[in-house]
């Protein structure tokens, strides 16, 4: 009896032991632990269990990484459509809408990669959750932009020798071509959040806020699993 506490360390080199078998009973189907049992988290699982779940844990891959790509373009140009629409036909841009972007773009991705997640889904999730909100601001420019004109259209003249007005000549126009009006409304909308900022520091400050809380929200979506399966374990031999 002595020997058995003359050596308090921990010997790592052997199986852990749950306890007497068939006394130990497993968390998930209730029913005794025989030879070997496993570890999910801090519960107790038994082998057929144990090897269930670990069998059901979402994998990652290239393909399913993809997938989620393909899906969370969806979610984020699902996203945008809504920011836009919503801000268009109220005349309302509400930064709260980018939390409900944030939760769809997740989502997607989350479904794309059928239950992985991981860093590389988080950045793709936060990277497309914020051009998704951000890029937003082009339809809205443009509407706003569109009904200024129809409401203020100036009808600029100027006075001949005869005294009568003649509508004056108008600048030759600059034409850009396509690829830069492109990448010009590109960059202008990536930057719209702090451009907003820029021009009314206090609500830019509570619509980066905002931003910022939804893209959170993406993050946590899609995280990685926080299941940790160790295990097979050897269990004590039967009582006597």
């Amino acid at each position: 009896m002595a020997d058995s506490f003359s050596n308090p360390t921990p010997q790592f080199g052997t199986a852990e032991y749950a306890g007497v078998r068939e006394t130990e009973h497993c968390s998930f189907c209730k029913q005794p632990i025989g030879r070997s049992y496993y570890r999910v988290n801090t519960a107790m699982a038994c082998a057929a269990c144990g090897e269930r779940v670990q069998h059901e844990l979402p994998k990652d891959s290239h393909t399913g990484f993809t997938r989620s790509l393909i899906f969370g373009l969806g979610g984020a140009a699902l996203g945008l459509i809504i920011y836009a629409v919503f801000a268009i036909t109220t005349g309302l841009v509400i930064g709260y809408v980018s939390l409900a972007v944030g939760y769809i773009v997740g989502k997607a991705i989350k479904m794309g990669s059928r239950g992985a997640g991981g860093r590389r889904y988080q950045i793709a999730a936060v990277a497309l959750t914020y051009a998704a909100v951000s890029l937003a601001a082009i339809p809205i420019y443009i509407s706003i932009y569109a009904k200024q004109r129809q409401t203020h259209q100036p009808v600029q003249t100027t006075k001949s020798n005869t005294d009568t007005e003649q509508p004056a000549e108008r600048p030759p126009a600059q034409h850009m071509s396509m690829g830069a009006a492109i990448l010009n409304l590109a960059f202008v909308g990536l930057a719209s959040p702090f451009l907003d900022l820029a021009g009314d520091p206090f609500h830019g400050l509570i619509g980066l806020v905002i931003l910022f809380v939804g893209l959170r929200i993406a993050w946590q979506i899609t995280a990685g699993s926080e299941l940790q399966i160790l295990g097979p374990f050897e269990n004590a031999v039967p009582a006597t």
